[in-house]
């Protein structure tokens, strides 16, 4: 959905593009006529946003430092719920559902280390406006690595118990109790930690060009799909608590996402040593944020006057906001995350195979964001050697997830890029801003230990919102396949619904695999409860053994859509390494590596 208002500013036109009212940078003396284009933050709307682009700022562009700020801390904002859904859905699986000291340091950890990969990736990945924050891609796996006997969370006293037994050998612990979840937490990084190599492997030595060839929407969609569909149960207990108030804070989302998506809210803006007013899509840029906070906000009235039960064995009791008020108090005003936090990780191979779903999938969704970000931020297509090196650097950003211990990886957020589309700014330095920001935010305690006090009902009314989206955008990769051809359906239909009841088959049953290999059990049960491994796994055969034609699959017509054009504020240029051009350009044996801009000397040279 497009919004276009038209009025004349008392603004000179910026050489890259129109200006935005909001910003007000000059540099002429005519007046153009404005025109602000506000775009609709989904996938299918990003090209839409581009045509006729009016950029404010573009890639290169430097804007003032008040306004990197703002906007950082806006971007911010739009992937708070992305990322604090990571630690929440983690904690009853790690055994910290009561531990809100505990949670409270993951989330911060978790803005530390997507931080660092933001910074990272916008300045020696792909240089692109992309902010980096955990991924629910390897959620599934982690569930399914959790779930095996071995870790299931032991009752109260048996939790005590292995305390006292492990405290004498672990000096890190801040507390006795808990080393019962840093056991879980070091077996996740470890998985993580190995998995993540795979990532790193694939972007430095170029295979990733090579394995996109054999990758279409066929293996993509049910793959993504099952990540949204696999969580229902995650989203159904947190609604449970009150489903009123998980009603609630979806029927806002949908308000100010949706209803309210087309009103401008009137903002003042100072500029030439006069006041004026200006529209702002308020609404739509933070609906999720506004959608929680308003449900957030209801609740605690609710609490005060006492219309929640006040015994946590009734119905609405997880509704109330003073539940874990003690994890604010109780935390430390700051706390620096730090590598090797709660010990050194522990390795396995079933956790490390069931990790590798989760990295392939992530993989596959930034390819298609790195496109995306290109077209809103002015930039060119991305070179083969910008996309190797964003997905090695992604790689690099889970490793530092896995040694800091968030019990998550990094990847590109795609309502970031999105928000591109609508601010019109898509410069690099403002998402380094939000880097900074990031880092900054992750070292007060306190700060993460506010959204411990969240309500659960509400919490589940932002994951019935968030699943089913990343459901949607998984079927939303349809659009590019023949939908009438019977062998379409059979991959589609199979895969999506073999992910589905083979997991709950082996949840059902458990301990039914026995090989008389211990190690071969467990990674057999971890792949095979792992929902999105399965569907992956069935698309990606299936499509490749059983003909059909490219138009038919719909690989050609996915892959032109991905590198569509656009209108360049910059050249290829913008992609390169900063300072370092010089060295590459000196030897030639930099020609070779396809992960550094002197490797398009070398395929010029060839072709």
């Amino acid at each position: 959905m497009r919004l276009t208002t038209e009025e004349n500013i008392e603004l000179g036109g910026k050489d890259q593009g129109t200006i935005n009212p909001a910003f007000g940078v000059k540099d002429g003396d005519e007046q153009p006529q404005m025109t602000v284009d506000i775009g609709d933050p989904h996938t299918e709307s990003l090209e839409e946003a581009v045509q006729g682009s009016d950029l404010v700022y573009s890639l290169n562009d430097r804007p003032p430092w008040y306004l990197c700020i703002l906007l950082g801390f806006q971007h911010y904002i739009l992937a708070f719920g992305g990322i604090i859904a990571v630690p929440l859905i983690l904690a009853e699986p790690l055994c910290i559902k009561d531990n809100n000291s505990a949670k409270s340091q993951l989330i911060s950890t978790i803005f530390f280390v997507s931080g660092l990969s933001t910074l990272l990736q916008t300045s020696i990945g792909t240089r692109l406006p992309i902010l980096q924050g955990g991924t629910f891609s390897f959620i599934t796996p982690t569930l399914a690595i959790l779930a095996l006997p071995k870790w299931q969370c032991p009752a109260p006293k048996a939790s005590m118990m292995l305390a006292a037994q492990n405290s004498s050998s672990s000096p890190l612990q801040m507390d006795d109790s808990d080393e019962v979840w840093m056991t879980r937490m070091r077996e996740i990084q470890g998985a993580i930690l190995v998995s993540s190599l795979v990532q790193i492997v694939l972007g430095f030595s170029g295979l990733v060009g090579l394995v996109l060839k054999y990758i279409g929407p066929l293996a993509i969609a049910p793959t993504i799909n099952l990540i949204g569909l696999s969580l229902f149960i995650e989203a159904g207990k947190k609604s449970g608590g009150h489903w009123g108030i998980a009603a609630l804070t979806v029927c806002l989302i949908l308000l100010f996402s949706q209803y309210l998506s087309k009103v401008d809210v009137p903002m003042i803006a100072y500029k030439d040593k006069k006041w004026k007013v200006f529209q702002y899509p308020l609404f739509k840029l933070f609906s999720a944020l506004f959608g929680m906070c308003g449900a957030w906000l209801v609740c605690f009235l609710l609490t005060i006057f006492d219309v929640f039960p006040s015994k946590s064995d009734e119905y609405g009791f997880s509704a109330r906001t003073d539940i874990s008020l003690d994890a604010v108090t109780n935390s430390p005003w700051f706390h620096v995350p730090y590598p090797g936090q709660w010990g050194m990780p522990t390795f396995s191979v079933s956790s490390v195979l069931g990790m590798m779903a989760g990295v392939l999938a992530s993989t596959m969704e930034s390819i298609g964001d790195y496109y995306a970000c290109a077209r809103l931020s002015g930039a060119p297509p991305p070179p083969t050697h910008a996309i190797n090196r964003g997905i090695a650097v992604e790689g690099i950003g889970c490793v530092l997830a896995a040694l800091w211990g968030t019990g998550n990886g990094t990847t590109s957020y795609s309502q970031n890029i999105a928000a591109l589309g609508i601010t019109k700014v898509g410069s690099r330095l403002v998402l380094q801003t939000t880097g900074l920001l990031m880092i900054v935010l992750g070292i007060f305690g306190k700060f993460g230990a506010v959204f411990i006090t969240i309500p659960d009902p509400v919490i589940g009314g932002m994951f019935l919102v968030m699943f089913g989206m990343i459901a949607a955008v998984g079927i939303s990769n349809l659009q590019y396949v023949d939908l009438n051809s019977s062998r379409n359906l059979l991959i589609l239909g199979f895969s999506t619904f073999s992910g589905l009841v083979l997991p709950t088959w082996f949840h059902s049953n458990p301990g039914i695999i026995d090989t008389g290999i211990k190690e071969l059990d467990q990674v057999i049960v971890v792949l095979f409860t792992t929902h999105m491994f399965i569907g992956g796994f069935f698309g990606f055969i299936l499509d490749n053994t059983i003909p059909g034609t490219e138009k038919e699959r719909g690989i050609k017509s996915w892959q032109d859509k991905a590198q569509k054009g656009n209108t360049n504020f910059c050249d290829a240029s913008c992609y390169d390494i900063p300072y370092c051009n010089g060295i590459f350009k000196r030897f030639r044996c930099f020609q070779y590596l396809p992960f550094l801009p002197s490797f398009k000397t070398s395929e010029q040279g060839t072709s």
